[in-house]
């Protein structure tokens, strides 16, 4: 089976960072400096729907603006590498392990997603990968497809892992299997509401769902 994955709240604990380069990047465009909550809802979207849903009032230069700033304040605010939750390396090495293939469906951009593999050393482990700024934004599922079509195989031999109502949706408009991860950024029961065959509390309780059981 195919396991597609978020990688910001599902597979990589970024949220704070996120919010707060968010924060000081609307700041510095003139726009309001949104709670922390605003924010971490967008999480999962491409950077532009994410503004255009943050700041609909903003005139498009405030908007490039920001897109800017924020670039500017995410390269400047790293540090140490963003952590992987508790569990991910052991569970993605366990499930390679009994024949099952990895890729990544993110919100992130290529450059970025690119930035985290190289600084965790797991880019090799995944089959594929797209991001945002390669295809349409989630809940779009263009790159579902694209990941099917790559891989050579349908959606119901795949499932779609993920912390948002985003990435349950886009699997739900093709069809595909879906699992909520609660520790993210959306709460269990939004993420119940999109009819997840399950929502988890630990990245390997993946390895309990039985299609993945070797």
């Amino acid at each position: 089976m195919l396991v597609i994955l978020d990688w910001d709240g599902t597979v990589c604990d970024s949220e704070a960072r996120i919010v707060a380069c968010m924060q000081r990047a609307s700041d510095r465009a003139g726009l309001p400096v949104l709670d922390p909550s605003a924010i971490s809802n967008i999480i999962g979207l491409g950077l532009p729907e994410a503004i255009s849903t943050l700041f609909p009032e903003a005139h498009s230069q405030q908007r490039a603006d920001l897109r800017e700033y924020y670039a500017e304040e995410w390269l400047g605010a790293r540090g140490e590498p963003l952590p992987l939750f508790d569990g991910v390396l052991d569970t993605l090495d366990q499930l390679l392990c009994t024949g099952h293939q990895l890729a990544v469906a993110t919100g992130k951009s290529r450059r970025g997603l690119n930035r985290e593999f190289a600084e965790h050393g797991v880019g090799h482990l995944f089959t594929t990968s797209r991001c945002a700024d390669e295809t349409a934004s989630k809940p779009n599922p263009t790159m579902l497809r694209e990941i099917l079509s790559e891989t050579d195989l349908p959606a119901s031999e795949a499932v779609m892992v993920g912390d948002t109502e985003f990435d349950l949706k886009m699997a739900a408009a093709i069809d595909m299997p879906a699992i909520g991860v609660s520790y993210g950024v959306h709460s269990r029961e939004r993420l119940h509401d999109c009819g997840p065959l399950k929502v988890i509390d630990h990245f390997a309780e993946l390895l309990s769902w039985p299609p993945l059981v070797p």
